[in-house]
């Protein structure tokens, strides 16, 4: 990544070189057209996906590249780091924050080759004012890259279709075709198929919010959405001109090894699970015994799980606080764990087996409202087994 000074000099070099006289006039449209003689391009750049999982949606970032000078970079909006300090906690509170940054275009352009994923390049059809308006307002961003990130609503792409839209001369129409019933989880889900761990593990922390339909805007938070809508928008001022001059793939998508992952599904291991549970289930009632410490090992794995989910509650991520999974999986078994496995010892009814009867039933109820992550049905038929196994051995005394 070339340094901050490098940066504000070469974006300097370019507001000096195209900048008009006066740069708080408001010109006339002929002043303003088109200026296909202008060596400077900005572009939006969207590159496919690859195998890791941060990367699993794809990425955007902005080219600006001066032909006469031959200066070349790419503005990119998703950097962040891993060693921050607690990194994990501060993503689950939705305290991450991200850094607008810079790197030579071919550069950028030789580490997505490696990575065999292919980078679209749509020049944008921009005035000459146009564009010395975005080159200040990067050269103003870099003077303070640091934004507070959230997968939806601000991300690397949402951020670099906001620095190129909101300095154009009229408004931006789409016209593309997108579909109006799509929700954050369903266009997550288009992306994620071939990874059902990353999958389960957006459906766990994802809510209610997650469920609802999205906007066009909204639906922008992914890469190649943006670069489709971008394909067919015009910009509609004194005069009609489409946004994207022309489209070019600048690096043609070569081979990805992947890794081979975990070899069973979600909704495998919860099968797995399932008929463990019916088999212990069975050789209780068959023997006339009490496992007390399998509902102890259930309960402790479900309030473990629970703790991330209650925390999820404060996060500040929109799309996380109300998440009807919490049902299943909430901290009350971890703080009851022992004085049930005490009175189930005791043959004794413990009132969280009537309690568990009853969260289970409104997690199904739920459903209606809340698409749950894969497997997590399954895993309620084996609670529910085991709460009315402990209830029906009672009533029977």
């Amino acid at each position: 990544m070339i340094g901050k000074k490098l940066f504000l000099s070469l974006l300097g070099a370019l507001v000096v070189l195209f900048a008009p006289a006066h740069i708080n006039a408001q010109p006339t449209p002929q002043e303003t057209g088109p200026l296909p003689t202008d060596s400077l391009e900005i572009s939006l750049l969207t590159c496919s996906p690859h195998q890791e999982v941060y990367s699993l949606y794809g990425h955007t970032a902005i080219r600006v590249h001066d032909k006469a000078s031959g200066s070349d970079i790419a503005v990119n909006y998703g950097l962040f780091d891993f060693a921050q300090p607690h990194f994990v906690l501060r993503f689950v509170f939705g305290l991450t924050d991200y850094s607008m940054g810079t790197v030579p275009f071919n550069y950028f352009e030789a580490e997505y080759r490696q990575r065999g994923s292919s980078v679209t390049e749509q020049v944008l059809n921009l005035t000459h004012d146009e564009k010395v308006r975005i080159l200040q307002a990067l050269e103003a961003n870099s003077l303070n890259p640091i934004y507070r990130y959230n997968y939806f609503h601000d991300n690397c792409t949402t951020r670099a279709r906001d620095m190129l839209l909101s300095h154009l001369d009229g408004e931006v129409r789409f016209t593309s075709a997108a579909d109006s019933s799509a929700t954050f989880r369903s266009m997550v889900h288009d992306w994620n198929e071939d990874s059902p761990w990353a999958r389960f593990g957006n459906d766990i922390l994802l809510g209610v919010g997650a469920d609802r339909k999205t906007t066009r805007e909204e639906r922008q938070f992914l890469p190649d959405n943006l670069m489709k809508d971008f394909a067919n928008a015009t910009i509609v001022g004194d005069s009609v001109r489409p946004l994207v001059l022309r489209t070019e793939t600048v690096v043609s998508g070569g081979l990805q090894i992947s890794e081979s992952g975990f070899p069973l599904r979600p909704w495998m291991c919860a099968l797995i699970l399932l008929v463990i549970t019916l088999i212990v289930t069975l050789v209780e009632w068959r023997l006339h015994r009490i496992f007390w410490g399998y509902d102890l090992i259930l309960m402790l794995a479900c309030g473990i799980a629970g703790l991330v989910l209650t925390a999820m509650i404060f996060s500040q991520h929109p799309t996380v606080s109300l998440n009807l999974q919490i049902l299943l999986f909430n901290p009350l078994p971890l703080v009851l764990a022992i004085p049930v496995a005490c009175a189930t010892r005791r043959h004794k009814l413990h009132w969280w087996w009537k309690v568990s009867l009853g969260l289970i039933i409104l997690f199904f109820i739920g459903s209606f409202f809340q698409h749950y992550a894969e497997g997590m049905f399954i895993l309620a038929l084996s609670l529910l087994m085991r709460s009315l196994k402990r209830i029906m051995i009672k009533m029977k005394d």
